[in-house]
């Protein structure tokens, strides 16, 4: 096999894992220095992931961040076709060996599994011109202390722990897809990787934070283990040699013989922080099996061009003063401090579904991807914002859905669109709601009957006659503080609650119709309040209505985080859910409180004035519902939905952070 190659420029780029240490640094660099490159970024966010380690390339133009689990079949086919990827690049992987200890399946499903769908994409989509796949120094197994002599490329593996086990297991998948169907394969093995945005489970971090917090360093055994450890701007500029001089078929150690030991980083550490480390390091109980030694031969990657620069006294500095600058950056990190942290790491139901019951699925074919178990939608509000979206999620799952022409209100072209689309579900989030609100349907009384009401109950009756599930937008706003529910009590209206809101005929009529439904089985009803998304450009979403008012009314509100819940709204569909749902997130958040949100992380500068309910109702025609609505039904179907001003900072303002 040839040992040299032209340089290579691949176009459309899939980083997995992209929010995790290693790859948000490489991310960064090739956007940075290759803006012709499109990259896209794959990551599901787990506890040691975050989008903040994304944020300096999100403003890019050639960068797209997609968060799913590799392990989605569906998702990770449909990407590679809809992005035209032709290079991956798969970090995504469970990394931490004392987790490995205890959660040795999950390393598989992740590490194993994980790998195995990206292969089959690969071999299904026949588009990729370059796979590099990262994995770790430690499936040489224990190196021995005596000898200088590194491992080189062609050494056994012999992996010594679940973790390794798992990443030598990946490798012979890769070997075989690479000899089987001639995948373009290329494998790394690294040394330990440090510097900023690294998660604290790790010893440099770790080791960081606990001596700024005044605690003991806790030391596995007695620290006499050895490790060669890199920058991570070092280890970014490796893969970038990589991508482009990497030969296809061969495997590259990325690594440095300047070693420590682990008792040695401990001392360093306390000496820029100007502590005794006989006062603060603490010798703690060893791992089940504790390699002493991992050692590199780093000569094929240098005769690529790569080089180390980045000293261990200069690199550890540069760490030190990053984490002294963002403390905070992974929020309660407690756990992750302890000397045997253990983390549960949770399988999503569809993921783990194909772990579960094998590998069938992997088998289709690109046409049978397309399809989504044989599932057709009908979607209605083509131009509506909701439709709109509704959309764009159907294509991100591979459901086939057809937006309907007709209009609600003419049952023969509502008959039409169900014969020429043949759906098994029907979801309606058209109907009038104002131009551009609500106080219009008081003077267009006819108008918003036709759509709201009439049109509403055409399409469950077509829909009932036809056998079809149907899934129906509706509003929340059909409630109002009141004796029984309180201000500021926490109770809310539940799912079996009478509408108590008569102020706005746009609201009636919502009642109204949500009334009469109750009597078709075939119906899911999703009571939807004051939604936001992360598009802050919608003049729809209602955090850009109340940034552009002179004034609001400062009063809490449930509300709901369509980045979140509408997803959710396509499981309920799957699931053919019926009757009434209270569609927000769980607890309510005041005017203000989003606008200081919006201020901490949008635009410092920005300013607002509060006026009373008194004031309000002199400047519009019909009075607004406020009220908190009881998520408790929803949050028991689906037990990780947030409540909603931890979801408002997830999806709306931490991906839009500026200041």
């Amino acid at each position: 096999m040839s040992t040299e190659q032209e340089s290579y420029e691949p176009k459309n780029i899939l980083i997995t894992g992209a929010a995790g240490f290693i790859a948000c640094h490489v991310t960064e660099k090739l956007i940075n220095k290759y803006p012709s490159y499109k990259i896209v970024a794959l990551d599901k966010l787990d506890y040691c992931s975050t989008f903040k380690n994304l944020r300096q390339c999100s403003t890019s133009p050639n960068f797209k961040f997609i968060k799913a689990d590799i392990a989605s079949v569906d998702i990770v086919s449909y990407l590679m076709i809809k992005e035209k990827i032709d290079t991956i690049m798969h970090f995504a992987a469970q990394t931490h060996v004392d987790n490995s200890f205890g959660n040795s399946m999950d390393f598989t499903y992740n590490n194993i599994y994980g790998t195995h769908v990206l292969l089959e994409a690969c071999r299904v989509t026949n588009c990729i011109r370059k796979f590099i796949h990262v994995s770790t120094d430690e499936v040489y197994g224990e190196t021995d202390l005596g000898t200088d002599i590194g491992n080189r490329e062609t050494s056994r593996l012999l992996p010594t722990n679940p973790y390794s086990a798992t990443k030598a297991g990946a490798e012979m998948l890769l070997m075989a897809y690479h000899r089987s169907y001639g995948l373009p394969i290329i494998t790394t093995r690294g040394n330990n990787v440090y510097g900023p945005n690294q998660y604290p489970e790790k010893l440099i971090p770790k080791f960081i934070l606990l001596a700024m917090k005044g605690e003991k360093l806790p030391i596995h055994g007695n620290g006499s283990n050895v490790r060669s450890y890199l920058h991570c701007g070092d280890v970014a500029d490796a893969f970038d040699v990589i991508l482009h001089k990497g030969v296809i078929g061969h495997v590259y150690n990325i690594g440095t013989k300047k070693e420590r030991s682990v008792l040695e980083v401990a001392e360093d550490i306390c000496k820029i922080f100007q502590l005794n480390p006989r006062e603060v390091i603490e010798f703690v109980k060893d791992r089940p099996f504790n390699d002493k030694r991992y050692f590199l031969d780093d000569q094929k990657l240098k005769k690529l061009g790569w080089e180390e620069k980045v000293s261990w006294e200069e690199g550890l500095k540069k760490t030190v003063d990053w984490y002294k600058e963002n403390h905070d950056w992974w929020g309660d990190v407690s756990t992750a401090l302890s000397p045997h942290p253990h983390f549960a790491i949770n399988l999503s139901d569809e993921p783990a579904w194909s772990f579960q019951y094998g590998f069938a699925r992997l088998g289709r074919s690109y046409t049978d991807i397309q399809r989504n178990s044989g599932m057709k939608f009908l979607i209605y509000g083509r131009t509506g914002w909701i439709g709109g979206l509704l959309g764009k999620l159907c294509n991100e799952e591979r459901i086939a859905w057809e937006y309907g022409s007709g209009r609600l209100e003419n049952s023969r072209s509502l008959l039409e669109d169900i014969r020429r689309v043949k759906p098994t579900h029907v979801l309606n989030a058209a109907g009038v709601t104002g131009r551009p609100n609500v106080d219009w349907c008081e003077s267009h009384k006819v108008e918003t009957i036709r759509a709201n009401v009439v049109g509403v109950l055409s399409l469950a009756d077509i829909c009932k006659e036809q056998g079809l599930y149907l899934m129906n937008f509706a509003t929340g706003c059909i409630f109002e503080y009141d004796k029984e529910h309180p201000l500021g009590s926490g109770i809310g209206f539940k799912e079996e609650d009478k509408p108590n809101f008569i102020g706005s005929f746009y609201s009636k009529t919502k009642a109204m119709v949500e009334e009469l439904l109750k009597d078709y089985e075939n119906v899911c009803t999703l009571r939807v309040r004051m939604p936001i998304s992360s598009d802050l450009n919608n003049p729809r979403n209602f955090i850009t209505k109340i940034a552009r008012y002179s004034k609001v009314v400062n009063i809490p509100n449930s509300m709901t985080v369509l980045d979140e819940l509408l997803p959710i709204a396509i499981r309920m569909a799957k699931k053919k859910l019926r009757g009434i749902w209270n569609f927000t997130n769980p607890g309510v958040i005041s005017h203000n409180e989003i606008l200081e949100l919006y201020r901490d992380y949008i635009d410092p500068k920005f300013k607002w004035e509060n006026f009373n309910l008194e004031e309000q109702a002199k400047v519009i025609v019909a009075p607004r519902s406020n009220n908190e609505m009881d998520a408790a039904k929803l949050k028991a179907e689906f037990p990780c939905l947030l409540p909603i001003k931890d979801s408002i900072i997830k999806y709306v303002f931490e991906p839009n952070k500026k200041t």
